[in-house]
């Protein structure tokens, strides 16, 4: 099963984060299938880019958010219209 959660990466105190498909079991920072959008808390304002059309194809596939990174994309819902 295919999860959708965050890689940290970024220095010893200075994370920063990126958002990635990977298997379930795999650890934290292990290998994954793509990298689909980035997240820097440590920014003034916070930076945050998630590629949207990647997501949806993902989640059309099985794929499982995280409970963080589903609070990321409700930030960054792109706007209907």
């Amino acid at each position: 099963m295919l999860r959708i959660r965050l890689a940290r990466t970024g220095a010893k105190k200075k994370p920063s984060y990126r958002i990635v498909v990977i298997e379930r079991e795999r650890a934290r920072d292990g290998g994954f299938v793509e990298i689909v959008g980035h997240y820097n808390p440590r920014c003034e304002p916070v930076e945050l880019m998630v590629k949207h059309d990647r997501v949806d194809y993902w989640l059309g596939r099985g794929a499982q958010p995280s409970e963080t990174v589903r609070s990321l994309l409700k930030r960054t819902a792109p706007v209907q219209g």
